[in-house]
C-alpha cells in the first residue's frame, strides 16, 4: 500500500475541466518518492527528470523469490469511434485500488505514439480525474522508447538496399574481402555476429581462408530478392504522402529504384518484440531473427544475416526497461511500449507485467490494458502474450457504456467531430438491450478463457437508470461475475470503488487455470478457423495470396506460431458496419504475413492501414505552450 505522503487527495470540480487543464493543476511528486514507497532502491532506476524514471529489467531476477500480486486485463466490448473509456477505466480502477482500497497496485499502459496525439484521437494518459501524469511527457517523448524503435527499424532499412546495392557490383571474393577484412595481425576472422550465418547455411568452418568458392558465395551473398521485402522505414507521425514511395533515386545509386513504403514507429515489429520479449538475451535473439524477406531462391533472410542483430539490440538497451510515471492520486504506472492492435497485439510490454507483479507482491494487484475490443486486444492477450510470459490473469475488465450499446443496438452511426445523435442523448431501453448482444458475446468469449469478468459500465452524465438497470441483468445474464457501474472521469478513483472491490472479489474467487482458444501444434488455417469462430464467422475464405503465404511460411517451420489477427476493431467480423454480434458470416483473409522476430503470423482481414493520414483539423491546431510558465496546453 502506499503511504499517505504519496497519495493525493482530489478536488473534483463538476463540470469536468479539460484533461490538460485537470493534469496541469497538479503537482506531480518526485518520481524518486514513487519509487521508495515500491520498495526501490536508487540503484534499481535511472531517473529521466523530475517525473520519470526507467525500472531496470535486473529487478525481474532481484525479486524472483517473492510472490506476484493478482493478475487483471482491462478490454471493451466493440467501440464506437470516440473510444468507450478503456484506458481512463485502467487507470481510475488502480486509483481506487491503491488510493481508496489500501491495496499495492501498479497500472502498466502503453506507450501512445505521437501519431493520434497529433492526429484525431489524441493522448492516451485516461482521461478526466483518472490520468497518468505528467501527461504531455506521457503523449510526447517519454523516455525516448519509440525515437529508438524508429532509429533501430531505419537502421536495418538501410542496410537492406545498401546490401543489394553492393552485391550488385562485386564478385563473390571481393565482398568476402570487404566482409571479412585483415585485423591489425593481419589476419581475417568472423565477426561474432556472421557465426549465425554460418550455422545456419551448416558450414562449420571458423576461419574465412578455408571458405571453398561455394561456401563464400553462400556466405557473402545474400541475393535478396527485392520484391519480397517486407521491411519498410518508420516514423511516429501521421504522414499518408509516405504510404508509398520510391528510394534509390539518386545519381550513385545507379539506378536501383524500387517502391517501398513508410508506416508508423509503432507498427514496426521492433515495437512487437520489444512488446513480447522476456530479457535482453531474448531480446537480442528475436531481433536477430526479423525477417525482412527472401533470397531469390526463396530463403529467408533476417536481420542477423545481414549482420545487425547485435546493433539493433544496442539501440534498444535502454528501450528494455520500463518507464516509472504515476496517475492524478500517486498511485505508480508502469508505461512501457505500444504495438500497433491491428497488425500486432497491441498489449504493453510483458517485462513491465513481471516487474510489476513481482513489486506490488502477493494480495497486489497488476491492472495491465488490451488494446480495442475484447475481440482483439483480449484475445491476443491471452494467446500471444500470455503464452509468451507463462502469466496467468486471475480477471478481466469488459469495458462498457450505453452510448456504444445503443449504437450496437441499431442507433445512428457515431462519428468523430461530429455532434451525437439524440438518440444517444436521451433515454432508449429498447436499443440499449438490442446492443447488449455485443456486450454477451464479449462475456462468453473472455470467460472461455477461464477468468472472471467484470463488467465495467463506464457511466456519461445522460444515462438514466433504467438504461444502466438494463445493462446491468444483461451482462449478469451473459456470466459476468459482476456488473458496476463508474464515474472515475468524474470522480476519480472515488468513482470507481464499486469496480475495485469487485475485482477484487473476482480476482480471489478465480478457480480455473487459463485456458487458449487454440493448441500452437495445428495448422495455420486451424487456427485462423478456431478464431474467426469466436467472432461468429462461419467459414474463413482464403485469397490466392494468403494461399500461397499459408504454404511459404509452413515450408520455411514457422507454421507453430501463435496467430494475430489484423482485422477492424468496429465489428466482430471483418465489415465494420456490421454491429451487435453478427453470426453466420464468411471471413476474408486477403493476405498472411508474418513477424517472426516478435513470434507471431499476422493474417489481414481486409485494409489495414499502418500509416494513418491526418485530418484536415488535427488535435495540433489546439497544442501549444504558455512561455511564461513553459506549461503545455491544449493536449487531448
Amino acid at each position: 500500500m502506499a503511504s499517505s505522503h504519496t497519495l493525493r487527495k482530489l478536488q473534483v470540480v463538476s463540470p469536468v475541466p479539460a484533461d490538460i487543464d485537470i493534469a496541469n493543476s497538479v503537482e506531480p511528486f518526485h518520481i524518486a518518492e514513487i519509487a521508495k514507497e515500491l520498495n526501490l532502491t536508487p540503484n534499481q532506476y535511472d531517473l529521466y527528470g523530475k517525473y520519470k524514471a526507467k525500472v531496470l529489467l535486473s529487478l525481474v531476477d532481484e525479486l524472483q523469490d517473492s510472490g506476484d500480486g493478482y493478475y487483471v486485463v482491462v478490454g471493451g466490448i466493440t467501440p464506437t469511434p470516440l473510444g468507450e473509456g478503456k484506458s481512463t477505466t485502467t487507470v481510475g480502477l488502480c486509483q481506487a485500488l491503491g488510493a481508496f482500497l489500501d491495496k499495492k497496485v501498479m497500472t502498466c499502459l502503453r506507450q501512445p505514439s505521437q501519431g493520434p496525439t497529433f492526429g484525431i484521437k489524441g493522448g492516451a494518459a485516461g482521461g478526466g480525474y483518472s490520468q497518468v501524469i505528467p501527461m504531455d511527457e506521457f503523449n510526447l517523448h517519454l523516455t525516448g522508447d519509440i525515437h529508438a524503435i524508429t532509429a533501430a527499424n531505419n537502421l536495418l532499412a538501410a542496410a537492406i538496399d545498401t546490401r543489394i546495392f553492393h552485391e550488385a557490383s562485386q564478385s563473390d571474393k571481393a565482398l568476402m574481402n570487404r566482409l571479412c577484412p585483415p585485423n591489425k595481425e593481419k589476419k581475417r576472422v568472423f565477426a561474432d555476429v556472421m557465426i549465425k550465418r554460418l550455422d545456419k547455411l551448416g558450414i562449420s568452418k571458423r576461419n574465412p581462408d578455408d571458405l571453398t568458392p561455394e561456401e563464400v558465395r553462400r556466405f557473402a551473398r545474400l541475393d535478396i530478392d527485392p520484391d519480397s521485402i517486407t521491411w519498410r522505414r518508420v516514423m511516429d507521425v501521421n504522414d499518408r504522402f509516405l504510404r508509398k514511395i520510391t528510394v534509390g533515386q539518386g545519381p550513385e545509386e545507379k539506378g536501383m529504384v524500387r517502391e517501398t513504403g513508410f508506416d508508423i514507429s509503432v507498427a514496426s515489429e521492433i515495437m512487437a518484440v520489444l512488446a513480447l520479449t522476456t530479457s535482453l538475451s531474448d531480446m537480442r535473439e528475436r531481433l536477430g531473427k526479423m525477417v525482412i524477406g527472401n533470397s531469390r531462391a526463396g530463403d529467408t533472410i533476417t536481420a542477423d544475416d545481414l549482420g545487425i542483430g547485435g546493433a539493433l539490440t544496442v539501440l534498444m538497451k535502454d528501450a528494455i526497461n520500463p518507464t516509472l510515471m504515476q496517475t492524478l492520486e500517486g498511485t505508480p504506472v508502469l508505461v512501457h511500449a505500444g504495438p500497433f492492435a491491428n497488425i500486432a497485439h497491441g498489449n504493453s510490454s510483458i517485462v513491465a507485467d513481471k516487474i510489476a507483479l513481482k513489486l506490488v507482491g502477493q494480495g497486489g494487484f497488476v491492472v495491465t490494458e488490451a488494446g480495442f475490443g475484447a475481440d482483439i486486444g483480449t484475445e491476443k492477450f491471452m494467446n500471444i502474450k500470455c503464452r509468451y510470459s507463462g502469466l496467468k490473469p486471475q480477471c478481466a475488465v469488459i469495458v462498457a457504456t450505453i452510448r456504444a450499446l445503443k449504437m450496437h443496438g441499431g442507433g445512428p452511426e457515431v462519428v468523430a467531430g461530429k455532434p451525437l445523435d439524440r438518440a444517444y442523448l436521451s433515454e432508449n431501453v429498447g436499443l440499449v438491450e438490442n446492443g447488449c448482444v455485443n456486450l454477451a458475446r464479449h462475456i462468453s468469449n473472455t470467460k472461455a478463457y477461464g477468468v472472471n469478468v467484470v463488467v465495467a459500465i463506464n457511466m456519461f452524465a445522460s444515462d438514466t437508470d433504467s438504461e444502466l438497470n438494463a445493462m446491468k441483468s444483461a451482462a449478469m445474464e451473459a456470466g459476468a461475475f459482476d456488473a458496476v457501474v463508474c464515474t472515475h472521469h468524474a470522480h476519480g478513483g472515488k468513482g470507481a470503488v464499486d469496480l475495485g472491490i469487485a475485482v477484487q472479489r473476482a480476482s480471489e474467487n478465480q478457480k480455473q487455470s487459463l485456458q487458449f482458444l487454440y493448441p500452437l501444434d495445428i495448422s495455420i488455417k486451424e487456427k485462423i478457423e478456431a478464431i474467426a469462430r469466436s467472432y461468429g464467422a462461419a467459414s474463413v475464405e482464403y485469397s490466392e495470396q494468403a494461399e500461397k503465404q499459408i504454404e511459404i511460411y509452413t515450408k520455411q517451420g514457422f507454421s507453430g506460431l501463435p496467430i494475430c489477427m489484423a482485422k477492424t476493431q468496429y465489428s466482430f467480423s471483418h465489415n465494420a458496419s456490421l454491429k451487435g454480434a453478427p453470426n453466420g458470416f464468411m471471413l476474408p483473409i486477403r493476405d498472411v504475413r508474418a513477424s517472426i522476430g516478435a513470434g507471431f503470423i499476422y493474417p489481414l482481414v481486409g485494409t489495414m492501414s499502418t500509416m494513418p493520414g491526418l485530418p484536415t483539423r488535427p488535435c495540433f491546431f489546439d497544442i501549444d505552450i504558455d512561455t511564461s510558465t513553459g506549461k503545455v496546453r491544449g493536449l487531448s
